[in-house]
């Protein structure tokens, strides 16, 4: 395993996650896991839970941060957010799907937030 890439992933979780909350978004959870796979973050902004992917890269010669999440990530991380508010009896409440790409510099990073970067339309 890359430990430095694990790294990376566990400094741009962390830098999103305060970097939402300074935006004024309610964390509720972290790397929720289902037989359906993983989304990095639950938050709620006012009444809208949002399903929040963060991508990272170290390298710009791989292109964008959120230019590497495909079709089929998308598609699993909308099934893991049916089922997360399935569970929780959420079902019908408002939606969205977040990104934010951490785009690292050295040790800085500068971070994106794209609200309402993908939707469940059109994926399945």
């Amino acid at each position: 395993m890359d430990h430095q890439r694990v790294r990376t992933g566990r400094d741009s979780e962390t830098l999103a996650l305060t970097y939402l909350q300074e935006q004024g978004l309610k964390i509720l959870e972290r790397n929720v896991r289902c037989p359906l796979g993983e989304v990095d973050l639950v938050a709620r902004d006012g009444e809208t839970y949002v399903f929040v992917e963060i991508r990272s890269h170290r390298s710009a010669c791989w292109g964008m941060a959120e230019e590497s999440i495909g079709r089929a990530k998308k598609m699993r991380v909308v099934r893991v957010a049916l089922w997360y508010l399935k569970h929780r009896g959420l079902l019908g409440m408002p939606v969205r799907f977040d990104v934010v790409a951490v785009q690292w510099m050295g040790n800085d990073a500068r971070i994106r937030w794209i609200p309402g970067a993908f939707d469940a339309q059109g994926l399945g």
